[in-house]
């Protein structure tokens, strides 16, 4: 085929796919030109899931009537003026590719005025073509109505997630940009709904309480941290409030959002020897330094960057991190630890009495007694393959073990025919937990015991508050919440009430329950993947599940290797992890070159 020149509408239709990949693009360009702008008010308003309608409106300094026609043109910028001002950038946008790119697939209306001006100008924007001005009385500063986006390029809109996503991602996108300038007043409607108004007074840690929740909020740590030209500020989380992935862990550079995976590595460094193996801190933190020590132009999104002295940065990041996070961890107590050892004397001297023994996690003494959970047990070998998490593996068992102890707290010591059973008490109780649920649920051939698991009343019910893109999750999942046993109704902006729990997890908090549905992602959930409600239970089960570092009397410690040896897939808990690890008599004998001394 011949060699030619792309067209300007498809050429900008081309450049508006780097720029605009969802809706959430959108916003996130146009709430960058108003704080360039100088903004100390920015209101976003959206319809649907972003493609109908997004609102941007500021109090910025506005844009002249002559530059309009100007502004939505291809690499028309009023932030640079040579090649030596890209090294030099202390604004959020550059490029002059955001509204051109925006303007190409949609029907764009831009209404403007400046300060010093009478009155305001519009102008109308279709699939990149501008019509005439208009003079229209409004207030200083811009309104820009991005309507039917993607309708000129309609494969797009196949590759949008569902409404509600698209929505989260919006509402998390400008929520980040508020912790980011809390100093200015931000207010976000979605779908006819506020769900966030910052004050703009520059409390960071009340835009956090809207994001995380005023109980975790509360936690966060202070970071404060100056070395030489690198500043670095935030909040950081305790060692006691953790994620199952990094996606709680932003930073910002100079005020700009930016992925950069070795301020991650940074962070989480500094986390070490402190958090259990697949759990991850929140943070968000904000590095100020001099424009020219980092390069923002290596993307259209400018989402990444380049540091000119990354080690630098890298090793100051971990410093503030881990001074901050030392400053705020306490030390053990020293009664604390003699009453450890006492436990340990007791425990392995097998001098425990009736006293001793009071039950560390939610399961009852006489589970096994119950001739309700004996049918149950009977039954969980014909649950649906598609309903556990190892559908493809044959049912496994183990042998019967003989207890011999616990170990540092979290792992239990036991003998079998064929060598020792090292078991991970949390993962171990995990699948106990995830198997007698699942039971309850279903039955021979995956035909439903009942419309939903069998609940329990809460004399008084939980009032959980949650973060607005969690409460959005929440929603979605409240019918199926109501076949597991949980009674839940939204009650305001962002705050549930917990009115019914599953019989089965009467012990466990009803908050940390609900909150583990939507917070407690795993990176492994895998072999769950497709499974609502097993998902859901898996949660669940690994929030209701005793802790490692938790002392189990001895009764205990039997009753959970029996309650394992009964499981269907006993060798991992429900997202796979192993529960137990097994030393052979023929790797000891290796071990201790005993192999061949007969």
């Amino acid at each position: 085929m011949p060699i030619k020149i792309l067209s300007d509408e498809i050429a900008s239709q081309i450049a508006a796919g780097e720029v605009v990949e969802r809706p959430a693009s959108v916003v996130k360009e146009l709430v960058e030109n108003a704080l360039d702008a100088g903004a100390s008010n920015i209101s976003v308003v959206v319809e649907g899931e972003g493609t109908a309608l997004i609102e941007v409106a500021d109090d910025g300094h506005g844009i002249p009537a002559d530059e309009l026609p100007i502004s939505v043109a291809r690499h028309a910028t009023s932030k640079l003026s040579t090649a030596d001002d890209l090294f030099r950038i202390a604004t959020l946008g550059f490029r002059g590719e955001a509204l051109a790119s925006i303007s190409s697939i949609s029907r764009l209306t831009i209404t403007s005025r400046p300060k010093d001006a009478k009155m305001g100008m519009r102008m109308y924007v279709d699939a990149g073509k501008a019509d005439k001005l208009r003079p229209v009385g409004a207030p200083s500063g811009t309104v820009v109505r991005v309507e039917e986006l993607f309708y000129n390029v309609p494969a797009r809109l196949k590759f949008l997630k569902g409404d509600r996503t698209e929505r989260r991602h919006i509402s998390t996108l400008v929520t980040r940009y508020a912790l980011a300038y809390p100093k200015v007043r931000f207010q976000l409607r979605l779908a006819n709904r506020q769900v966030l108004q910052t004050s703009g007074n520059g409390d960071r840690r009340e835009v956090l309480a809207v994001l995380y929740g005023a109980e975790t909020a509360r936690q966060m740590i202070e970071v404060l941290a100056k070395e030489d030209d690198l500043e670095i500020t935030g909040f950081i989380s305790p060692i006691s409030v953790t994620r199952g992935n990094r996606n709680e862990i932003l930073f910002f550079v100079n005020g700009r959002p930016v992925h950069e995976i070795s301020l991650a590595t940074a962070l989480i460094k500094a986390y070490h020897t402190l958090l259990m193996v697949g759990r991850y801190p929140m943070a968000t933190l904000f590095l100020a330094m001099p424009p020219d020590a980092v390069d923002v132009n290596v993307h259209p999104t400018k989402a990444e960057v380049r540091f000119r002295a990354g080690d630098d940065i890298f090793r100051g990041v971990g410093r503030a991190v881990r001074q901050a996070l030392l400053a705020h961890t306490p030390v053990p107590e020293i009664e604390e630890m003699r009453e450890r050892l006492q436990w340990v004397d007791r425990t392995f001297g097998h001098g425990l009495t009736k006293r001793d023994i009071e039950p560390a996690w939610g399961m009852a003494a006489d589970v096994g007694q119950q001739t309700t959970d004996d049918r149950l047990r009977s039954e969980v070998s014909g649950w649906p393959s598609a309903i556990i998490s190892q559908a493809a593996l044959p049912e496994v068992t183990i042998p019967l073990l003989r207890l011999v102890g616990q170990v540092a707290s979290t792992y239990l010591v036991a003998e079998g025919p064929d060598g020792l059973y090292l078991i991970d008490q949390h993962a171990a109780h995990e699948r106990v937990l995830f198997e007698r649920f699942m039971a309850l649920r279903y039955v021979i051939d995956g035909v439903p015991r009942s419309e939903s698991i069998p609940a329990q009343q809460l004399m008084q019910p939980a009032s959980v508050e949650l973060p607005l893109a969690s409460a959005d999750l929440l929603e979605e999942q409240i019918p199926v919440l109501g076949k597991l046993g949980f009674v839940v109704e939204p009650f305001g902006r962002g705050v549930f009430l917990v009115r019914a729990v599953p019989s089965l997890l009467l012990e466990i908090d009803p908050a940390a329950a609900l909150r583990a549905v939507v917070e407690d992602f795993e990176e492994d959930e895998t072999p769950l993947e497709g499974k609502i409600e097993a998902r859901i239970i898996a949660r669940v089960c690994k929030r209701a599940a005793i802790k490692g570092g938790q002392m189990l009397s001895r009764e205990e410690q039997e009753a959970l290797l029996r309650d394992l040896e009964e499981c269907r897939v006993p060798r991992t808990c429900p997202h796979g992890r192993p529960t137990m690890i097994h030393l052979s008599v023929d790797l000891l004998e290796r071990q201790f070159g005993r192999r061949g001394a007969r």
